[in-house]
């Protein structure tokens, strides 16, 4: 495998082994820090219906039957509230097309919901936690059971529904406003299980013009690893505008926040 992962890389060796451990070490990223969008590979997602193709425009959709069930999508969700089992969705659907022809992005918060209108936002609480967090619905779902909403990877890790797979909770929209993240914020560029590693990424970084750059230990498997991390920032619009400048070097860097 490594020999396959040096000649896809070019023989860029020390870049494959950064990309393969930030994979591996995602799982940990949130160790002494918040998650924010977007984040590592998460373990086996719940299983999800296929979602229907648009059929409208300006997020208006007709009726549509899925599984020989008839939905009506709603024409507004001013006011709407809803109390029910919350899934989630993730690899198996990552960068397909949602119902209303974006491309599924499991790092990013947003949701599917059989009737609500696409684009709606969310206020979503885990109602066996505390947890909340906010959304914006883009896809149809979910078909099964009597779940009421399907999460990203991205919500369901912040509301602690990636593990159990499902939890109770609360819907509320909320027009015109947005939940606001507090830093400061870093971006994440690799992970090394040998520490001195880390230190010369840090060292030219730091020549490159991060001088913020820090390195944090985490464990995962009972195997110890060195996070290297570009920051700090006050808000989460620089955390991302740098991440989507790192992104071309650094294809898993994702966003924490202290």
């Amino acid at each position: 495998m490594s020999r396959a992962i040096s000649q896809l890389f070019g023989g860029r060796g020390w870049l494959a082994t950064v990309l393969v451990l930030a994979l591996l070490c995602a799982a940990i990223s949130g160790c002494g820090s918040r998650y924010v969008p977007g984040i590592s590979v998460p373990p086996a997602p719940q299983k999800k219906s296929p979602a229907p193709a648009p059929t409208g425009k300006g997020g208006t959709y007709k009726p549509y039957t899925v599984f020989g069930q008839t939905y009506y999508p709603l024409g507004s969700a001013e006011g709407y509230s809803e109390t029910g089992l919350a899934s989630w969705y993730g690899p198996n659907f990552h960068g397909k097309k949602t119902a209303n022809g974006e491309r599924y992005d499991m790092y990013q918060m947003t949701a599917a919901h059989r009737i609500l209108p696409m684009h709606t936002r969310l206020v979503v609480r885990n109602l066996e936690n505390g947890r909340t967090t906010e959304v914006r619905i883009n896809d149809r779902g979910p078909f099964v059971g009597n779940r009421v909403i399907d999460l990203s990877y991205a919500a369901a890790n912040i509301l602690g529904v990636v593990g159990p797979g499902t939890a109770r909770v609360s819907l509320q929209t909320i027009p015109g406003q947005r939940i606001q993240y507090v830093g400061p914020f870093y971006v994440q560029y690799g992970a090394f299980v040998v520490e001195e590693n880390a230190k010369r990424l840090r060292s030219r970084l730091v020549a490159r013009g991060f001088p913020g750059t820090r390195i944090t230990r985490g464990e995962l498997g009972g195997t110890t690893f060195w996070r290297v991390q570009v920051g700090a920032f006050s808000s989460l619009g620089e955390a991302e505008s740098m991440r989507i400048r790192l992104a071309k070097e650094s294809p898993g860097s994702f966003i924490i926040a202290d």
